[in-house]
């Protein structure tokens, strides 16, 4: 009798640990865990899943241009104090009109061309380089070629932004600037391509013949020039990695940026 309880209980052992196994065995099986963030819901099965990281900015190079294309909801020109990095909501950021004189306190005055900010407009200095403009307004983009002052009525009643430029090509064709086509430089551009908005710098020194044929070439269908040069050329913009940095920033003088948010 010793000898078959001991057995019965040897053989109860077994099943209860065989039957263990199976039951963790059938839980990690129905877990489907990766890596990466974990959710838990709402219910007593809580599921795991995987959150990728956003892409605010999308690129691509193309005939020696690097293209930018932001992701964004809103673009305004912020004037006087350059966009913080700590601010999450900026995805990109660059120099925009030109600036007059380095002076060490912002004045709307400083800046080439009138100009909307805010959906406010503000008067800027006379510059006969300013062929076009950039506006942005309902949500809508666009851009102007000569005359543009009413443009910059419409982006101040609607709450948008605007800012005057040399424009280099307009509906396709390239458009005489006051730059000298023997300028060399990295050059930047804001741009319309297929019919989205990006930011186009050339990835070499050029001349600036060589980057408006670049850009003729590249299919770019719109093109503003963006204020360059040492310090000028500085920009940054934010990934799912980080931020990235454009140009070196070498002083504090430039005036106005054309700003990105997500």
């Amino acid at each position: 009798m010793k000898y078959v309880l001991n057995l019965f209980f040897f053989v109860a052992i077994l099943i209860i640990t065989y039957s263990c196994s199976k039951n963790q065995e059938n839980n990690e099986a129905g877990t489907g865990e990766t890596s990466g963030i974990t959710v838990f819901g709402d219910n007593v099965d809580d599921t795991i899943q995987t959150i990728k990281p956003i892409a605010y900015i999308d690129s691509m190079e193309k005939n020696g241009l690097i293209m930018f294309f932001p992701k964004f909801s809103s673009i305004d020109l912020v004037c006087g104090t350059m966009p913080s990095k700590t601010d999450t909501s900026v995805i990109f950021v660059a120099e925009a009109a030109y600036t007059g004189d380095t002076l060490k306190e912002f004045n709307h005055l400083n800046i080439a061309g009138d100009h909307v900010s805010k959906g406010h407009r503000y008067e800027g200095y006379r510059c006969t380089s300013n062929t076009g403009a950039f506006v942005y307004y309902n949500g809508k983009p666009k851009f102007c070629f000569n005359s543009y002052s009413d443009e910059l009525d419409s982006a101040a009643c609607n709450g948008g932004m605007g800012f005057g430029q040399e424009l280099i090509i307009h509906n396709k064709e390239v458009k005489k600037t006051a730059r000298s086509d023997d300028d060399k430089n990295i050059f930047r551009a804001l741009c319309s391509y297929e019919g989205k908005i990006c930011i186009v710098e050339s990835i070499d020194v050029m001349p600036f013949v060589n980057f408006k044929t670049a850009l003729k070439k590249a299919g770019i269908s719109e093109a503003i020039y963006l204020d360059m040069g040492n310090g000028w050329n500085y920009a940054w913009y934010r990934n799912n990695n980080g931020i990235h940095e454009r140009g070196k920033k070498t002083h504090n003088f430039c005036t106005n940026w054309i700003t990105f948010y997500k």
